[in-house]
């Protein structure tokens, strides 16, 4: 296993954009530390203070692991915060002792404890690693508790550069630091907590990144914001997605260049440089309501042009995935999404203790993901078909544990071409989502952002 910042970038990105720098510390055993503890990162440029977060290893985003399939991740999470935390392998089909949460399984790790992590991750591609122990996981994850997970392909994707770029968002108080008011009830009953500073690698301004006439840049996105539906928009350059949440696809160009990224989301994309000099490309986060849109990151071309790159060309597909799935003989479930705010809700409506704890459902039930009874048990290879219902004026993202699903048609029978673990489902709509239950135990079926997630917004699913 390579567990490394600096090997994904090529020399002339290095120099200006990588992830953070930090001491890798690796045990006797071969086990990757993963340190969770408090530290500072240049979040906004000197001569502005440092902005003190929680990291692994005090860093955010915390060490990249990265393997290549069919290759064990060893990690061993150290907690060294006064809060017990726990981890979730976001979006990694890995075994439900390993990837359970914390409740289900595997147990908390309390201040001062340690917990081993060894599995292979069965499927190539970009993940997330971040926590997910209630009611600490806002708080935690908002602090920039997080870290990116590469499983490289057994035959390599061509690109000139690949880059992880780590998206989120922070609410910063005037002296940069950020502002403690986590489960904020004005944010739980509507979007969730958002951040007027954006980031990438937990930098909020970036300079021009400089390549090649007609270089090919894999760039691999990461939503690690608790709340925030990342509104990307691409200005400039050929673009094709090459994979959605660790999952690869058919390449394909996304509608008017632009692409919703929710809470947790990932997504691979292969981005070719203008072949001329002087031209660039733009990474443009669309603002909301009164904040304006923001260039994440911009690419600019000089110097000789490189020669052209080779056609992208559609991945095998996974043998581990259905080719097909019966929706015929699904079991089918429709799962209500009521709460939060409506249209006559005082803005100054605060709600507090259980009637806060309560503020979402699921088929008119509150829970936390770890208690009542499972929203359905079924067996294992049990096609499964859900309709997911927001009865809300917010728009939802609806995480799926220990699995990947098809996104539906609206109006027939048929479903996009890509495998996801979460879907954006707008307000007052319904989406469906079908898969096969392949992955025995007690998985979560709940929301991605973390302030509806601590506030009923949660649920569970057993397959046997």
């Amino acid at each position: 296993m390579i567990l490394t910042r600096r090997t994904l970038f090529g020399t002339v990105a290095a120099s200006v954009f990588a992830l953070p720098e930090a001491g890798r510390a690796e045990d006797s055993d071969g086990f990757t530390q993963l340190v969770a503890q408090p530290g500072a990162v240049p979040l906004n440029p000197a001569p502005a203070a440092q902005t003190r977060i929680w990291g692994f290893g005090g860093e955010t985003p915390g060490p990249l692991l990265r393997t290549a399939l069919g290759q064990e991740i060893k990690a061993r999470l150290v907690n060294k915060l006064e809060q017990p935390t726990a981890l979730l392998w976001r979006g990694m089909r890995v075994a439900n002792e390993i990837a359970g949460p914390a409740g289900q399984a595997p147990k908390y790790v309390a201040p001062g404890e340690t917990h081993d992590f060894r599995f292979t991750p069965p499927d190539a591609g970009t993940y997330l690693y971040q926590p997910l122990v209630q009611p600490f996981s806002g708080e935690q994850l908002g602090r920039g508790l997080y870290g990116a997970v590469i499983v490289d392909e057994p035959q390599p994707i061509f690109s000139d550069s690949d880059l992880i770029l780590v998206l989120d968002d922070w609410r910063l108080d005037a002296t940069g630091q950020i502002i403690p008011d986590f489960d904020n009830p004005a944010d739980v009953i509507r979007q969730g907590r958002l951040g007027a500073v954006s980031s990438v690698n937990s930098r909020a301004k970036t300079p021009p990144l400089t390549f090649a006439p007609g270089a090919r840049l894999r760039l691999r996105l990461v939503n690690a914001a608790t709340a925030r539906i990342m509104d990307l928009a691409f200005q400039g350059g050929d673009l094709k997605i090459i994979a959605l949440d660790g999952q690869f696809c058919d390449p394909f160009e996304p509608a008017r260049r632009a692409l919703p990224l929710g809470p947790g989301a990932r997504c691979d994309l292969l981005l070719d440089l203008p072949p001329v000099e002087a031209q660039s490309c733009k990474l443009i986060l669309r603002g909301e309501t009164e904040l304006p849109d923001v260039t994440l990151l911009e690419f600019r071309t000089a110097g000789a042009p490189k020669p052209p790159a080779p056609p992208i060309l559609p991945p095998p597909p996974n043998p581990l995935l259905p080719v097909q799935i019966r929706l015929e003989k699904a079991k089918k479930l429709d799962l209500v999404i009521e709460g939060g705010a409506t249209r006559t809700t005082p803005s100054n409506f605060k709600p507090v203790g259980e009637a806060l704890r309560s503020v979402w459902s699921i088929n008119g039930k509150s829970g936390t993901g770890f208690d009542g009874p499972p929203l359905f048990s079924v067996k294992k290879g049990t096609p499964v078909s859900l309709g997911l219902v927001n009865k809300s004026l917010f728009p939802q993202v609806i995480h799926i544990q220990g699995h990947v699903v098809r996104l539906l048609h609206d109006l027939d029978d048929g479903w996009e071409p890509y495998w996801r673990d979460s879907v954006i489902v707008p307000p007052l709509r319904t989406k469906h989502v079908a898969f096969v239950a392949d992955n025995p135990g007690k998985w979560l079926l709940a929301s991605a952002i973390m302030d509806h997630f601590a506030n009923g917004l949660a649920a569970w699913f057993e397959v046997t």
